[in-house]
């Protein structure tokens, strides 16, 4: 899962890699200057005593996201229940301001009839297990885009003065008369904001187009061909994709017909300062 997110494999590669032994620590840098230090623990039985005695101190201080996985298909529940709220225990005692996120993961070999019960079952369990503390659940597999909607939720949550680059995606779009505007990580085309001023009728769209637009990129990385831009009309609305600063990309939807390309792309090249300048002073502070 890491490793399709950070490091630009995908779900194929990942049958390469072996499970996680003990805790495997990773700093990734985020939108340039933004560092996540990944600690990613092994869900082994005699790894996960051990996290509660000897290194308990040492991995829940200071966390800012928990992420607890679950296997779907696990036929210990109640033990991974009980791990779980191990976990929760050491978070309210080293951590009581740490978000928590649990992905009830391998969705994808749960019959496609049954995976909103079973989604909604495991729901209710971790929401009521939680308490006091608040969790979001998400269903996710690596060979689909819930990966990606769940990570855009989780960095969101990390992402200094989220609500400043939200206010200032708005006033683009409105500027520009886009109907829709994300805004994608560089290096993982995660979403980390958007301003939609037209309804759209997928509400799942934002993740198939990072896990479209990521595969995309791994294609053409296999070619030693670097992605960079990337627009798509039709008779109904035309998309634009393009750098917007050093860190983030830009997907812009525009319906109007009577707005051309090049005035679009004229508008984002011109966005760009206004954004760069956003980003360096989240930077300073």
């Amino acid at each position: 899962m890491r490793s399709i997110i950070f490091a630009n494999y995908s779900a194929k590669d990942t049958r390469r890699l072996g499970a996680t032994m003990d805790v495997e620590q990773s700093y990734v840098r985020f939108l340039g200057n933004l560092i996540l230090n990944l600690w990613d623990c092994g869900g082994q039985e005699a790894f996960m005593e051990c996290y509660f005695t000897a290194q308990k101190d040492n991995i829940f201080k200071n966390v800012e996201v928990l992420i607890y996985v679950f296997d779907v298909q696990s036929q210990e529940l109640d033990k991974d229940l009980h791990y779980y709220q191990s976990c929760l225990e050491s978070i309210l005692q080293h951590s009581s301001h740490a978000k928590i996120f649990c992905l009830v993961h391998k969705m994808d070999l749960i019959s496609e009839d049954m995976r909103e019960t079973i989604f909604a079952e495991r729901q209710n369990i971790l929401t009521d297990l939680s308490k006091p503390l608040q969790c979001s659940c998400f269903r996710t597999s690596i060979w689909d885009e819930t990966l990606y909607k769940a990570w855009s939720q989780i960095v969101y949550q990390l992402v200094p003065n989220v609500k400043g680059l939200e206010k200032t995606l708005t006033n683009f779009a409105e500027i520009i008369d886009a109907d829709e505007i994300l805004l994608f990580e560089k290096a993982t085309f995660l979403v980390i904001s958007h301003c939609t001023r037209k309804a759209h009728r997928d509400p799942r769209r934002f993740e198939k187009i990072s896990d479209i637009i990521k595969q995309f990129k791994l294609s053409c990385s296999k070619l030693t061909a670097a992605f960079q831009s990337m627009e798509v009309r039709n008779s109904t609305f035309a998309c634009f994709i393009e750098l917007l600063t050093p860190n983030t990309y830009v997907m812009v939807v525009i319906s109007d017909p009577t707005i051309s390309s090049e005035v679009t792309l004229m508008n984002i090249r011109n966005a760009r300062k206004v954004f760069e300048k956003l980003e360096k002073d989240v930077a300073r502070n």
